[in-house]
């Protein structure tokens, strides 16, 4: 068998069974393959939605039941993780523009009570969670500041290379926070670019406002050295 005439048939098979049913099938299993091959997860849910539909569409016309029947319980679950992560990324960006509130994070997170005295990590430790306090009190040993309810803490080690905690932080009044390992933040963060973009954009604003709020305390203890050195020369002065 030569090659043209292995075409010819191959064309000649493809028109005797190009009708509407198996265009609509061929149509599907393109956007099936672009499903699985897309990297974040808007386009991919929306190609398997695509995919979906003219599959059904395929069972329906070629009275394929098991083909609609799978499919057409694929569209919902499909429609249903579209409409999460858009929702995901909305809350995350209105998250970005406000006042960085971390309530789009609290579905993914989990609750840990814990009671005065008890170290949540040390400084050098491995890190592998971030937390958000509910309730209670938190102290930053190293810089001796307290965090009240709705703080976030730990997402620095998320960024840093080594993973390494940068402070200790101890439980200086019972309480309970929540806290999200970083796996679960890697998955948030490579499900959609956008998600990844606010993420960041999120870290980089609580970095400048911690940063904002030491360089006053720091400011502040300058203040209180040069009037406590004010003093002590008014005082050696002769009389």
């Amino acid at each position: 068998m030569d090659l043209g005439y292995l075409v010819a048939y191959m064309v000649d098979f493809i028109r005797s069974k190009m009708d509407l049913a198996n265009l609509l099938g061929l149509i599907g299993g393109i956007f099936y393959v672009a499903s699985v091959t897309l990297r974040t997860m808007i386009p991919l849910r929306i190609a398997a939605i695509i995919s979906n539909i003219l599959f059904m569409g395929y069972g329906l016309m070629a009275k394929a039941l098991p083909t609609f029947f799978m499919y057409a319980v694929l569209l919902p679950i499909n429609c249903f993780r579209l409409y999460q992560i858009q929702q995901l990324v909305k809350r995350v960006k209105v998250a970005s523009q406000g006042d960085l509130d971390m309530e789009w994070l609290k579905p993914f997170m989990t609750k840990k009570n814990f009671k005065a005295g008890d170290i949540l990590f040390h400084k050098g430790d491995a890190a592998n969670a971030m937390y958000y306090t509910v309730t209670g009190k938190f102290l930053v040993k190293e810089i001796n500041v307290e965090l009240p309810p709705g703080r976030v803490m730990g997402e620095l080690g998320f960024l840093a290379p080594d993973n390494k905690r940068t402070a200790t932080v101890e439980c200086i009044e019972d309480g309970q926070v929540l806290f999200i390992i970083y796996d679960k933040v890697r998955e948030l963060y490579f499900q959609d670019p956008d998600f990844g973009f606010y993420f960041l954009k999120l870290t980089s604003e609580r970095l400048l406002q911690n940063m904002a709020r030491l360089e006053a305390e720091i400011d502040t203890y300058k203040a209180r050295i040069q009037a406590l050195e004010a003093a002590a020369a008014a005082s050696a002065r002769p009389t």
